[in-house]
């Protein structure tokens, strides 16, 4: 069984480093609405776009998704 894109996210996060995939992973476990279960690219960009004043660039979910996407392989 696949994991979900948040799962996996949280494998990214390390609070002792600076990169913005951590601080995007940080911020995701701090926002109580993200969409945990999510496995959907534009679900979860949707939301992003949406809801996530977090996130300075989608380019950061683009890259994380990448990653996500090798990781599934």
């Amino acid at each position: 069984m696949h994991q979900s894109f948040y799962q996996f996210l949280m494998t990214q996060r390390n609070h002792l480093a600076y990169d913005e995939i951590s601080n995007f992973a940080q911020n995701a476990f701090l926002d109580q609405a993200f969409p945990k279960q999510a496995i959907d690219y534009h679900e979860i960009s949707e939301y992003l776009e949406l809801n996530a004043g977090y996130l300075p660039s989608m380019d950061i979910f683009d890259t994380t998704w990448q990653r996500y996407q090798e990781s599934e392989g």
